[in-house]
């Protein structure tokens, strides 16, 4: 059987790899691409992996090449479940090192705004005539409606 989780390995709802789990039978093996791909944490993949051996289930992972089978594979589980979590901790931090980077710069992350302070004046004003529909306004600003109520709210006429 093959089982593929839709979502990320540190998400602690991983409804596919439940199921899988439940599946294994002794004397199966479970094989996993890579091993961050299993655990959320190192001590998550331990506690995973011992679970597995315990019920008579192997365990392998094809792009580190590990084989619980023997005590060696068990040895060489444990130095690259170490090494998972320790690349994902560096990740970690050169993300929020990056991130700390851009906000001192200024950056703010996101995308750029639809409108500036000026087109929001402009378009309240247009706004206020009640001739002018809002589509019409929409359209000149090169934006939908629902960005311009989102930049403009509820503009009533004088």
């Amino acid at each position: 059987m093959i089982y593929e989780e839709a979502v990320s390995g540190k998400n602690a709802a991983r409804p596919e790899l439940n199921q899988c789990r439940k599946a294994l039978r002794e004397g199966d093996t479970l094989v996993v691409w890579r091993l961050d791909r299993l655990g959320r944490s190192l001590p998550d993949l331990v506690t995973i992996v011992a679970d597995l051996e315990q019920r008579g289930v192997h365990f392998e992972s094809l792009t580190e090449q590990i084989e619980t089978g023997s005590a060696a594979g068990k040895l060489q589980f444990h130095v690259f479940a170490a090494l998972a979590e320790f690349e994902r901790s560096l990740i970690r931090e050169r993300t929020q090192a990056g991130l700390a980077a851009a906000r001192a710069r200024g950056r703010l992350g996101g995308r750029k705004p639809k409108l500036d302070d000026r087109q929001v004046r402009e378009i309240k004003a247009l706004l206020r005539d009640p001739d002018i529909q809002v589509a019409e306004v929409a359209r000149r600003y090169g934006v939908s409606r629902t960005t311009l109520y989102k930049y403009v709210g509820v503009v009533t006429p004088r």
